[in-house]
């Protein structure tokens, strides 16, 4: 497990957070905490506020109100670049990034590691190749990033974030437009990291598969959090998401031992 801020300040702590466009609330009043090495799944409808919470975690938007700490400091007092070291981003959408290299790609994971007219050195080389092994793209490494399929630029990018070696990683519902096997593949290869994990997730059953921690927003609030078991029930899922299933405790796909939930959705008695 690394241990990267395990010994000081919860990764981050987010306290009283609004967010409003327009006037209209997007997050209301969100109080959460994650501590380090954990693997947090966010999920919620579409529409909940799930990529404008991230955006915030992130600094692409800044809230109305509220207050976010990362190790114990404003996240918003980070210069930018410092802050880049710490963090690491892998979106939904996923950028053709013009004619570069898949080896390219992930050799911007130096970047702010490095200063203005710094070179990227053998040691870097190394540890850009080490990490396209790493998810599998060894062979891929000179091909251009704009031939891989979905999945592999998904990987590619896990790659670019290992290089990068921050303390939070953010992903937001990176594998919503891919098939089963690169969900569970790209999730999974986060999760080996272990580093802190923000993720969203459209998939339930994987969420509650690889989370240690759920939190679920519902019209831009906070309505549940806590260890997968606890939180999806078929309550919360009627609720939050209007459906009828059946929740049943199974073996952690890990350990064999902690119990996770499987949900068996009712289809066709829907409300």
């Amino acid at each position: 497990m690394d241990d990267r801020g395990s010994n000081r300040s919860p990764v981050i702590e987010v306290c009283n957070l609004d967010l409003k466009i327009a006037e209209h609330h997007i997050l209301n009043k969100i109080d959460f905490t994650i501590q380090a090495g954990k693997f947090v799944g966010l999920i919620g409808p579409n529409g909940a506020g799930k990529s404008s919470l991230l955006r915030c975690l992130y600094r692409y938007v800044t809230p109305n109100a509220g207050r976010i700490t990362f190790i114990g400091k404003s996240l918003f007092d980070y210069p930018r670049q410092e802050y880049a070291k710490h963090v690491a981003v892998v979106l939904q959408e996923i950028p053709e990034q013009f004619n570069l290299t898949v080896f390219d790609v992930v050799a911007m994971g130096v970047l702010p590691h490095k200063t203005l007219f710094s070179s990227v050195n053998q040691q870097d080389k190394t540890h850009i190749l080490n990490a396209i092994d790493k998810v599998g793209l060894g062979d891929k490494a000179q091909q251009p990033f704009s031939h891989l399929s979905g999945g592999e630029r998904q990987r590619a990018l896990i790659a670019r974030a290992i290089v990068q070696q921050p303390t939070f990683l953010i992903m937001d519902e990176p594998t919503s437009h891919l098939d089963v096997k690169y969900q569970i593949q790209i999730m999974a290869l986060a999760k080996s990291l272990n580093i802190t994990v923000l993720a969203s997730f459209h998939d339930l059953n994987l969420a509650g598969a690889l989370c240690d921690e759920i939190l679920v927003l519902q019209q831009g609030k906070l309505v549940a959090q806590g260890v997968p078991i606890d939180v999806l029930t078929a309550e919360l899922l009627a609720d939050v998401y209007d459906v009828r299933a059946s929740v049943v405790p199974v073996p952690c796909p890990y350990d064999g031992v902690v119990q996770v939930p499987h949900i068996r959705y009712h289809y066709g008695c829907q409300s």
